[in-house]
């Protein structure tokens, strides 16, 4: 397990398969990742059980150190080995947890993670434009806006736009 003050980065378990899938079929969860779609309950557990298979994925469960629940959980996507990038998501499940700075520390941990143990050089990551709490986390964090995607999502009844964001690791900028 990875620590910071308020949280602690660890393994997906199959304990946590039940609160992931609620937060994938909430549509007002959904909603900070993609449009809404019911999830199947053997996919969800494929998905986020099997990544030894994969070594281009790499997820952590988000836990509080008060209870280690799990409050969240970071996925590290798209490693490539050769170019030395990946993508990043993270995504606070229940929304008490949110605006308590559990996200900012876990990605802070995950930033830290993707440079001193995957050895890469570049992240990315995309979020929605009226997601402006992610926003100011993401740009904290040093990622700056690299494109947008005009209408790339019809969510809701409108359509939103999709922000590409990337950082690069500082010493080798």
């Amino acid at each position: 397990m990875i620590f910071a003050e308020s949280i602690a980065l660890g393994p997906i378990l199959p304990v946590d398969l039940p609160t992931l899938f609620q937060w994938a079929d909430n549509p007002d969860t959904a909603q900070f990742n993609e449009p809404y779609h019911p999830p199947n309950w053997q996919r969800q557990e494929a998905f986020w059980l099997n990544t030894e298979e994969d070594r281009s994925r790499v997820f952590f469960a988000i836990r509080s150190r008060e209870t280690t629940d799990i409050v969240g959980y970071v996925q590290i996507m798209q490693i490539h080995a050769i170019h030395r990038s990946a993508v990043l998501g993270v995504l606070i499940g229940h929304p008490r947890d949110r605006g308590k700075g559990k996200g900012r520390e876990a990605l802070g941990l995950a930033v830290r993670y993707c440079w001193s143990h995957l050895n890469l050089s570049r992240l990315a990551l995309s979020v929605f434009a009226g997601n402006d709490r992610a926003l100011g986390l993401y740009k904290a964090l040093g990622f700056r806006e690299e494109g947008r995607l005009h209408h790339a999502y019809f969510i809701d009844g409108r359509w939103t736009d999709v922000i590409l964001m990337g950082l690069l690791r500082p010493d080798r900028a």
